[in-house]
């Protein structure tokens, strides 16, 4: 999105926007970011192709995250040999996310040489997990998808195809726009779903058999006529007609944008969940990894002023323990 002078309105901002189209079979929700994921990025101050990314990834994130029914995390994590060769978005339902990026530097210089700066050429080759974690009292829950230089809306179809066999649709979008005499990050992205009653609609509408992993049911990709379901065909076109500025403008209401899309089926929209950004970390979290390494790693971390210190990757606050504290504690504890 082309910077432009735009205000910054509050309360489209920071915002997931449930919906269901009833006609169509199909539910969604709409996610805008606004001074959420600017703080994180103008925080790590990644180059500007590796923020598109994350905010690629944060907007995805926040669209699944905020589709939990119960307490836990939902964490979105690649591992790849291209540029950003690891990133994590981690959500804590119901409402607060936090990211970080790994660079490998030499690869991001030559990529910005050579003009290289898709999602996928930054990505590279390797892989992108989703798990799900409702704590310790349950087993996690992991959807892991091969990247092979593709964007993160496609691989959050073939997530969908093989993991959950759901029909689905994404279009994620990343830019700034300029309010006070600066640059501020914005993202936002669609997602829609078909869910019909009928498991035989379903079936036909969009699973494809080699996308499917070995120990799960093939679904034929078309009924028994070789047609793809008319309704699902019609809500997925709609969202494929969704341009980033669309998702990106700050005076844009979502109920706008899914009036037009929509008007001629009628969409319903359901009460707006707000999100923020906020790290987990904490002094206390902090003291208890500490004292989770042997007295010899722990002697190596000490600094010249003879004090343990850690940075969270996450936020970049810095923690500071004097070895007194972390052993002691370590010792109470036994």
């Amino acid at each position: 999105m082309a910077a432009a002078e735009a205000g910054v309105t509050a309360g489209l901002d920071d915002a997931v926007l449930p919906f269901a189209v009833p006609d169509l079979d199909v539910r969604g929700r709409v996610v805008r970011l606004g001074g959420s994921i600017d703080a994180i990025l103008e925080r790590h101050d990644y180059p500007v192709a590796v923020s598109r990314v994350l905010g690629e990834a944060c907007a995805l994130t926040v669209l699944l995250g905020t589709a939990l029914k119960f307490e836990g995390r939902f964490q979105l994590q690649t591992k790849s040999d291209g540029a950003i060769a690891m990133m994590v978005v981690d959500f804590t339902a119901p409402d607060t996310y936090r990211a970080v990026v790994q660079i490998n530097q030499a690869k991001l210089v030559e990529a910005m040489a050579l003009d290289k700066l898709s999602t996928g050429a930054l990505l590279g080759e390797g892989h992108l997990a989703m798990t799900i974690d409702q704590g310790s009292a349950t087993t996690r829950y992991q959807g892991i998808v091969p990247l092979s230089g593709q964007s993160l809306e496609e691989a959050a179809h073939q997530y969908f195809r093989q993991s959950e066999q759901i029909p689905t649709r994404v279009r994620l979008a990343v830019g700034t726009v300029t309010a006070g005499g600066r640059a501020h990050w914005r993202a936002g992205g669609i997602l829609v779903q078909f869910m019909p009653h009928s498991p035989e609609r379903l079936r036909a509408a969009d699973i494809h058999p080699g996308d499917v992993p070995e120990g799960h049911e093939i679904l034929s990709s078309t009924d028994p006529d070789g047609i793809e379901d008319d309704a699902w065909t019609e809500a997925r076109s709609l969202v494929e007609t969704v341009e980033d500025h669309e998702l990106l403008d700050p005076t844009l209401e979502s109920e706008r944008l899914l009036y037009r899309l929509f008007h001629e089926r009628g969409a319903r929209v359901f009460e707006a969940v707000a999100v923020q950004e906020a790290c987990r970390c904490s002094r206390e979290r902090v003291l208890a990894m500490l004292r989770g390494f042997s007295p010899e790693d722990r002697r190596a971390m000490v600094a010249d002023d003879g004090k343990l210190g850690v940075t969270c990757e996450f936020c970049s606050r810095r923690y500071s323990f004097d070895q007194a504290e972390v052993e002691d504690g370590q010792a109470a504890g036994q």
